[in-house]
């Protein structure tokens, strides 16, 4: 398991985030690892693909 300090605070350490529909996506921050990079840059910082009703397509 990861240090407290290592774990990505936008999914928890999780890898996943979820909606308020309970619709799931990979975290973009630390790209689905539930890692937070460790040189201050998150792994992908393009803009997400969306439908809609601004759901994340994965």
């Amino acid at each position: 398991m990861a240090q407290r300090e290592e774990v990505c605070i936008a999914c928890d350490g999780r890898g996943l985030l979820v909606d308020d529909e309970e619709w799931s996506y990979t975290c973009k921050i630390c790209d689905g690892t539930g890692i937070m990079p460790q040189d201050g840059i998150p792994a992908n910082r393009q803009p997400a693909d969306v439908d809609e009703m601004n759901r994340i397509l994965d």
